[in-house]
């Protein structure tokens, strides 16, 4: 159903044009726009400022962004626990993948001491922990489970795909992370995890890579596309 306003989108992240993916996003929006006809605004909510669900209510979707670690990792939580409850679309893309990792694992498992290893790293419980092999400006091939959010969004089951990516989830904690509503829907050519969607979330995806950067080559990423089309759905007003 067609929107009788604009679209707000939340850009959850600290902006920093530096960032190769923070130049991406606008651009990646603006393909989608030019494409379907939306109107879509997008706003940068930068994580301090995030310290309460108020300013959360009005938007239609919530993309955690890359550019962490966070100034204020509890306000990038925040959000992303605001999406998943209020069941509004998200999408978190690398810093945002982690996040969303971090949060379901204090707010759904009730770990209370889980916590980043790029900001604690000695903590017992940390959940995210530096990759084996740092995927730091590196392409590679996906293969996406069929029937997943993602995979529709694509349109097959085998994409490729750009990261700027350190930190991924601990393998220790790995199987009781993904035990319940938190599943894995797509792995690299080595079978490491890349990303996770939730089972009972209309859309909630989050990935180790950056699908945003297709936009820097002119191309409308299919992912982001489908998060914006997700979130026409939304009761946001």
């Amino acid at each position: 159903m067609e929107k009788r306003h604009p679209l707000n989108i939340a850009l959850v992240g600290d902006y920093d044009p530096r960032i190769t993916a923070h130049r991406a996003i606008p651009l990646a929006l603006d393909l989608i726009a030019r494409q379907t006809g939306l109107d879509i605004r997008f706003h940068w909510l930068a994580t301090e400022f995030i310290v309460d669900d108020t300013m959360l209510n009005d938007f239609d979707g919530v993309w955690c962004v890359p550019g962490s670690p966070y100034r204020n990792e509890e306000g990038a939580l925040r959000a992303i626990r605001f999406a998943r409850e209020q069941r509004r679309p998200f999408l978190g893309t690398c810093g945002g993948f982690q996040h969303a990792v971090l949060e379901y694992a204090r707010n759904v498992l009730g770990w209370t001491n889980a916590a980043h290893g790029e900001t604690s790293p000695e903590a017992e419980r940390a959940v995210l922990t530096p990759l084996s092999c740092a995927l730091i400006e590196t392409i590679d091939s996906l293969q996406l489970d069929a029937g997943s959010l993602i995979a529709k969004a694509y349109g097959r089951q085998m994409v490729f795909e750009g990261y700027h990516c350190r930190f991924g989830i601990n393998p220790n904690f790995e199987k009781d992370l993904l035990s319940q509503r938190l599943q894995v829907v797509a792995k690299d050519g080595a079978g490491d995890l890349r990303a996770v969607e939730l089972r009972d979330h209309p859309f909630f995806v989050a990935t180790l890579f950056q699908p945003e950067r297709a936009a820097l080559e002119g191309r409308v990423p299919a992912l982001v596309s489908a998060f914006i089309q997700a979130s026409l759905n939304t009761t946001a007003c």
